[in-house]
């Protein structure tokens, strides 16, 4: 193997791996200065890297830092879209089954009546939790009935934090189709 300056290294690798490897620090911090979160941004320098790495090595790049900074930048602003269309997803769901998550009694303060629908739609979404398949029940039931982050969530399942908002997504699509009807 050449040494880590040589060109043989840097054919090997292409422009862009070279100026990522050389700029990481850099873009981490880039990254963790916008977020605000050292964790997101390792999360986003490594999707960054996934990236660069699956670019071919000969193609040609004329200002590779500049492309870094911008995918960089790109990824943090899907990040942050990601996070805004998890959150309405989360209050629409709470909104939509008008329960509490986490076993409370959820018609406590209610008239009879009422308090008896919210029972019967708590036991329906518990039968249609139930139903769904193993992986997307798992994910659903540690992220929102357990409480973990999609990442805790991720690590505890040995999956991506995207497959994790995939199982969540289809989860409350397929839940809430169930409560419709």
């Amino acid at each position: 193997m050449a040494p880590a300056g040589s060109s043989e290294q840097s054919e090997e690798h292409g422009p862009l791996l070279e100026a990522f490897l050389e700029k990481r620090e850099s873009l981490l911090l880039f990254l963790a200065s916008r977020t605000r979160c050292m964790a997101t941004a390792e999360d986003l320098i490594q999707d960054l890297y996934l990236k660069v790495a699956a670019l071919d090595a000969g193609s040609e790049v004329r200002a590779p830092v500049a492309l870094l900074y911008r995918m960089a930048a790109n990824l943090m602003v899907d990040h942050v879209r990601s996070a805004q269309r998890s959150s309405r997803r989360n209050g629409q769901w709470r909104m939509e089954t008008h329960t509490a998550i986490g076993g409370e009694d959820v018609a406590s303060d209610m008239p009879a009546d009422e308090a008896v629908l919210a029972r019967e739609r708590v036991r329906l979404l518990a039968d249609a939790v139930a139903a769904l398949p193993p992986k997307m029940g798992q994910a659903f039931r540690l992220h929102k009935l357990e409480g973990l982050s999609q990442a805790d969530t991720a690590r505890a399942m040995g999956v991506s934090v995207k497959m994790i908002e995939q199982h969540i997504q289809a989860a409350i699509a397929n839940l809430s189709q169930r409560l419709r009807s």
